[in-house]
């Protein structure tokens, strides 16, 4: 775990380490390494994994880097393992790590305590992750409905920061690719049935365009909370601005209701689907922007007749997170079912729920592991010793 990463800042190390011991070793920092009678830091060699990589590029590539310069450094590190693999056991450490080992420090885990019971004192919530800032715009090629000014400066930061691609607009929102806007999201809600009595917590960054696309949907909705308006204090700084997305993952996975409104390349969102599955299949509305866009479309040229019916049934046909198997494309972040799922009496006895006393079992063999390698160190060090 690398001391300067955002992880040690926002993530509990000490129980990330514990609750992987059973899969793999975690060290906290790179050996020293002794060259020409002087003490240095081991170099970890940089290396590009190729996007959805295969296991078997680790297994080679990548472990033949690590015996060569004796560690390296795998940089990007997002999607690079292909999400579907024929090994179940890898994907159940996938979740092993996802919702189990990966909890957050207890600082941030107070703060999302507090405040989702100071909303549930309110009732029941739903929350929001409303994507609508300035780099998914302009990833998405989703700019039109923005000023001149505005779209120069998409233009400029998609040109900085993306691969060089023509998009058009009204073929990118025909297919789904461009993230609704917080209106769309209010009409979404309304035609649902959601009045303006719905207590919302809203997960979001910076909203690109300003307050004016906010607007309708606080027309709509008035009663929106975010972690500033309703969290006990400010948070804990030193953390390269990551707490406040930890504290809104925590109240997103806690509540009642939990919409996404851009599940692209968006590992918050993914990640939040998936989790909210994994515990209890919590209720969460997933819109399918590609079957809304011309019912919005329509509904932008004047033609509303019908508009909350259509959506309705559109969104009639949305998983709403309860249990189905993954078919692709859907993501294995979105879902792990089957694999991150025991059953109680399996045809395949590799699904089958592990015993209740399954740590006592991990502690076990963990222990005897060490003392098999301690008897081996011992015997190589009496080897040497003698010859």
């Amino acid at each position: 775990i690398h001391a300067t990463s955002g992880f040690i800042g926002i993530y509990d190390v000490p129980h990330f380490i514990k609750t992987l011991k059973y899969d793999v070793r975690i060290a906290t920092s790179v050996p020293d390494i002794i060259t020409n009678g002087k003490t240095k830091k081991l170099k970890a060699y940089q290396i590009r994994p190729p996007r959805d990589a295969p296991v078997t590029w680790y297994t080679t590539v990548a472990l033949e880097k690590m015996k060569s310069y004796g560690a390296i450094y795998l940089t990007p590190f997002s999607h690079r393992l292909a999400e579907d693999i024929n090994d179940p056991e890898i994907q159940r450490l996938r979740c092993r790590v996802n919702y189990h080992a990966l909890r957050f420090k207890p600082n941030i885990m107070k703060t999302s305590s507090e405040i989702v019971n100071k909303l549930r004192s309110e009732g029941h919530f739903m929350s929001i992750h409303l994507r609508f800032e300035m780099d998914m715009l302009a990833f998405a090629g989703c700019i039109d409905i923005f000023t001149p000014q505005e779209q120069k400066i998409l233009i400029k930061y998609r040109k900085e920061n993306f691969a060089e691609k023509e998009l058009v607009y009204r073929e990118r929102r025909l297919i789904g690719k461009c993230p609704l806007t917080p209106e769309e999201v209010g009409l979404i809600l309304r035609a649902l049935g959601f009045d303006n009595t719905t207590h919302i917590y809203l997960a979001s960054g910076e909203l690109f365009g300003g307050k004016r696309f906010m607007r309708p949907f606080k027309a709509m909705f008035p009663r929106l909370e975010n972690h500033s308006s309703v969290g006990p204090g400010k948070l804990e700084e030193n953390t390269r601005g990551l707490a406040g997305s930890a504290v809104d993952y925590m109240v997103c996975l806690l509540s009642d209701i939990f919409m996404p409104t851009y599940d692209g390349p968006s590992n918050f969102a993914n990640n939040l689907i998936g989790h909210r599955l994994y515990y209890g299949f919590r209720t969460t509305i997933t819109p399918n922007r590609k079957a809304l866009a011309p019912i919005f479309m329509d509904r932008e040229v004047g033609s509303t007749a019908g508009f909350e019916e259509r959506v309705r049934q559109v969104m009639m046909k949305t998983y709403v997170g309860g249990p189905h198997k993954r078919i692709h494309p859907e993501p294995f972040y979105t879902n792990s079912w089957p694999e991150c799922f025991c059953q109680e009496n399996p045809r395949n006895h590799a699904d089958k729920c592990p015993p209740d006393n399954i740590y006592e079992v991990l502690e076990n063999q963990f222990r005897s592991e060490e003392n098999e390698e301690s008897i081996e160190v011992k015997a190589t060090s009496q080897t040497v010793s003698i010859s």
